[in-house]
């Protein structure tokens, strides 16, 4: 009899592994990780406002000291028998005799009238009323003419005239452009403080509570850095959105401010908000600050995180190698 042929022997399969995906270590969100978003938004909001604020003060304040630096006035009062037009054309024909003058203008009776409009109203007679006329030169902010020269000149040849170059209001407004800055870096030094102070303590809040995923992990084996960069990355994500949150919110109140401000010209409304605060653009100076505050809150959030993970693993070491310990490192 022949030997049946025995059929090969196959190897046995080897059943697939299915490599089960694992999930993130801390949940996506929590009470603990919302109330901490709800706080970093609010603060950036403050923040990006209040550099928003201290940008847009300073713009207006430099605006206004370029305006009032590239003029003078030469102010020419009223007297019986003087020929004013006469007046005006000699003063502005003597100002521009010297260097450093590039341009003037004569304040007609029209121009004249509009500037006191807010305080006598309109519909002013200027031949009945013994009111000022104004020559406006303007000068190379640069190579500015020799002021003392130029008034002894105007006092010879037109002595009603008085020579104002605005030297004084210069110096005022300079200074008050710096103590406005100054003020407002302040605040915004403080809100960054309060900022710091709030974010700490409401981060030690968010990561009291996943306090037992640390233990977890490190007595399993975890390394700290590994710990710390999980729980980072975690915190980076809740700062990044609340961060964007509230720089966007900030943003967006200035860019609304603005457009009703454009839209809006020439009402009383606008020019009392115009008077009081400039304009409300903050130019993209402004919005890069706002980004930058943003990324800055992102970073020191995501920084304090990691320090108290570290701190918290110190913690835990230490309870395990001195259990009497564990009173004092819980009151702290």
């Amino acid at each position: 009899m022949s030997e049946r042929k025995r059929p090969e022997q196959q190897p046995a399969r080897r059943v697939e592994m299915t490599v089960r995906p694992t999930g993130p270590i801390l949940p996506p969100s929590n009470i603990q990780g919302n109330a901490l978003m709800v706080v970093i938004a609010i603060m950036a909001f403050l923040a990006c406002l209040t550099l928003g604020a201290v940008s847009m003060v300073r713009a207006t304040a430099a605006g206004w000291q370029s305006q009032i630096a590239r003029e003078i006035t030469i102010q020419i009062k009223p007297e019986d028998g003087l020929d004013m037009d006469a007046a005006l054309n000699r003063a502005k024909d003597v100002a521009l005799t010297f260097v450093g003058t590039r341009d003037g203008q004569i304040m007609d009776d029209a121009a004249t009238a509009r500037l006191l409009e807010p305080w006598l109203g309109t519909g002013l007679d200027l031949s009945e009323l013994p009111v000022p006329r104004l020559v406006v030169i303007t000068i190379d902010e640069s190579n500015p003419p020799d002021f003392e020269a130029m008034r002894t000149m105007l006092a010879e040849e037109v002595p009603q005239a008085f020579l104002d170059d605005h030297r004084t209001w210069v110096d005022r407004l300079v200074q008050m452009a710096r103590t406005t800055v100054f003020i407002g870096s302040g605040v915004l030094i403080l809100v960054f403080v309060a900022m710091v102070l709030t974010v700490i303590f409401a981060t030690r809040g968010a990561l009291s509570g996943n306090r037992h995923i640390i233990e977890v992990l490190h007595f399993v084996g975890a390394e700290a850095g590994f710990v710390a960069q999980e729980f980072q990355r975690h915190f980076f994500k809740i700062s990044l959105k609340g961060a964007f949150a509230g720089g966007m919110l900030a943003a967006i109140l200035f860019a609304i401010a603005s457009f009703w401000q454009s839209r809006s010209l020439a009402t009383p409304q606008s020019d009392q908000a115009t008077a009081l605060f400039g304009t409300f653009t903050i130019g993209w100076g402004g919005y890069l600050g706002i980004f930058a505050t943003m990324v800055f809150i992102a970073l020191l959030t995501t920084a304090t995180a990691r320090l108290t993970v570290m701190r918290t693993i110190d913690e835990i070491d230490l309870i395990r190698s001195d259990p009497s310990r564990t009173d004092g490192l819980l009151d702290d």
